[in-house]
């Protein structure tokens, strides 16, 4: 199938369809949900599903936490291949520092309750009881 993408200054797409065609989410509905849900920004203000991204703009936008910032090279109507979706734009390098940042953060992170594991059994619970009463 031949992948139309538009690289010149003038065109345009709504942002929910160019995050959809450029493969950060997988259903258009999802892509609309982000950007209803302000996550989204374009040269650093929020906008709505409606608002149409050009080539050259700077989309910043959040899934799981995580904060993506690409420029936009070019617009395709359909959503086609990861091959053909990465042509469509260039992450910067202070949005791959920061995410990369992000990431490692996630790696070295422990969530605290982890150790624990469900209830107290009744030789824990005597010993919590004991130590609640001494304070």
């Amino acid at each position: 199938m031949n992948y139309k993408i538009s690289t010149e200054p003038g065109a345009r797409l709504r942002i929910d369809k160019w995050l959809w065609s450029a493969r950060f989410f997988k259903t258009r509905s999802l892509a609309t949900d982000a950007v209803g849900k302000g996550r989204v920004r374009i040269g650093g203000e929020a906008v709505k599903a409606s608002k149409e991204v050009r080539v050259g703009d700077r989309v910043e936008f959040e899934i799981d936490h995580v904060v993506w910032e690409v420029d936009v090279l070019g617009i395709c109507e359909v959503r086609g291949p990861a091959s053909v979706a990465q042509t469509l734009y260039a992450e910067t390098e202070a949005g791959r520092a920061r995410r990369a940042a992000e990431q490692e953060r996630r790696r070295l992170f422990r969530e605290p309750a982890a150790v624990l594991q469900g209830r107290p059994t009744k030789r824990e619970r005597r010993t919590i009881d004991k130590l609640s009463r001494e304070d």
